[in-house]
């Protein structure tokens, strides 16, 4: 009897198995296919790992990650031969956005006008008179300000009145910072003497940057100014062994040498990179020129972030004049920003100001 059970509750088993086999199956319906993201592409000038220039736009990358959602790819090249292969294979990759980081104006314009319907952007400017086209934004930050104000603190804090600049090349662009320097350590130090020393365009040889700084050095400057990418933390390698000062650029780099660097003058290639990136997503990017400088907070000081290394770390006799020369920079700042008070601007050059400087 309980054999014939099982058989039976066997035989149920299977009829039901059978039947639902036989039963049609539900739709599934597929997974939902993910949107794609906006991707841009960053093309650097040189290798990361400048601590200035091209590490500040790989932090913008960073936030329009971040906050944005976006895919953002840094493609590092060595060099200028490497720098149209690199735009070209990020054009062909497909993406919306292209960045060229301080690369060649007449490459950009030149890209911009065979595909005319891919986005470029230049984070770092472009030093050309040609208008744009709409599919090319170029975000100027400009540094003539901010250069003034590491002047003044240089000018006042100076023993010897001798104070240098190694900069990277001449040129308009360049200039900005080399002039405005110069016009602050002149404004409180009329009797100052202001090296300037330019590196042929070599923004990553620190070799270079040392030796430059060193002559000066030799020649009675106790402060340096360096604007030359990574070739400048040869600038700042040099203040510690002479046991001398420097300032930084672009990012801040007070903590590379602690005690010798004062102060650095920031200028903020992220936020020039982020705002263009932005504006891609958002649907607002515009072809043109675009300026951003210290009102626009993309310009300062590393002391305006908070940095206290100098303080901490510097010599009694300096540290003890940082109050005075932070309350002189910050009327200075007033001053700037009220419209009182002009800064010699290469790019937009005015001879009153800036021909007494050369």
């Amino acid at each position: 009897m309980k054999h014939r059970s099982w058989l039976i509750i066997s035989i149920l088993v299977i009829a039901l198995m059978l039947i639902t086999a036989c039963q049609p199956k539900a739709a599934t319906s597929a997974p939902a296919a993910e949107k794609p993201k906006f991707k841009v592409a960053l093309i650097t000038p040189n290798p990361l790992g400048d601590r200035s220039f091209i590490d500040s736009a790989a932090r913008g990358m960073e936030r329009a990650r971040t906050e944005l959602g976006v895919q953002a790819d840094v493609i590092e090249t060595k060099g200028v031969n490497e720098h149209e292969a690199a735009m070209r294979g990020a054009i062909q990759k497909g993406y919306d956005l292209v960045l060229g980081l301080a690369l060649d104006p007449q490459l950009m314009l030149d890209l911009a006008a065979e595909f005319p319907n891919q986005k470029f952007g230049a984070p770092g400017g472009l030093l050309t008179d040609k208008p744009l086209p709409a599919n090319l934004a170029s975000n100027q930050v400009e540094v003539h300000e901010g250069s003034f104000l590491v002047g003044v603190i240089a000018g006042m804090m100076t023993d010897s009145k001798v104070v240098g600049a190694v900069v990277g090349g001449q040129s308009p662009d360049m200039d900005q910072f080399t002039f405005g320097y110069k016009q602050g350590v002149l404004a409180v130090c009329p009797d100052c003497k202001v090296l300037v020393s330019y590196l042929g365009f070599d923004f990553s040889n620190p070799t270079l940057g040392l030796e430059t700084a060193l002559a000066q050095y030799d020649q009675n400057a106790d402060i340096v100014y360096q604007v030359a990418g990574r070739s400048g933390e040869g600038v700042i390698s040099a203040s510690a062994e002479r046991d001398k000062y420097s300032i930084g650029v672009d990012s801040n780099q007070d903590f590379i040498q602690p005690g010798h660097v004062i102060v650095s003058m920031i200028k903020r290639t992220d936020t020039a990179v982020f705002q263009i990136i932005k504006n891609a997503v958002d649907g607002t990017f515009k072809g043109g020129f675009f300026l951003m400088g210290l009102a626009d907070e993309a310009a300062g000081l590393s002391w305006d972030e908070g940095s206290t290394t100098f303080a901490e770390k510097g010599p009694k006799e300096m540290v003890d004049k940082l109050p005075a020369v932070k309350a002189k920079v910050d009327d200075y700042r007033k001053q700037i920003l009220a419209g009182t008070l002009k800064v010699c601007n290469t790019l937009k050059e005015d001879p009153a100001i800036c021909d007494p400087l050369k």
